[in-house]
């Protein structure tokens, strides 16, 4: 038997449903620094430290209902002062949402668009 060590693929992006990827994008931009690197009506690519996010259009998709509900992907950020980021975020449009499972650990919020996005200090 013979085992073949060399990848398939690789994750070219994060792509993330949106109404408005234009906005969700500067949004991610303000929270992750990094530039705009595709700009269209329907998508929208974002390059942040090695990582790239896309943003497209899902027309009448609805918020994701945390902590239950269909998407499930969310992005872990971290940041060199939790309580600072916190309030960074939600003067940007996050909102805390009552349940957080962190204790203490990391702080979920919900972008403008309602997705998932925690933030833990970092390591």
């Amino acid at each position: 038997m013979t085992t073949n060590h060399t990848s398939p693929g690789r994750v070219q992006a994060v792509v993330l449903d949106s109404e408005r990827p234009a906005a969700l994008a500067e949004f991610y931009r303000s929270v992750l620094g990094g530039e705009i690197t595709e700009s269209g009506d329907d998508y929208v690519a974002l390059a942040a430290d090695g990582v790239a996010l896309a943003f497209q259009v899902v027309a009448d998709g609805g918020p994701p209902a945390w902590p239950h509900g269909g998407r499930r992907l969310h992005l872990d950020v971290a940041v060199p002062d939790l309580d600072a980021a916190r309030a960074r975020l939600v003067e940007l449009g996050a909102r805390v949402p009552d349940f957080q499972p962190g204790g203490g650990e990391w702080i979920v919020l919900l972008d403008p668009e309602g997705h998932p996005c925690c933030i833990a200090a970092e390591v």
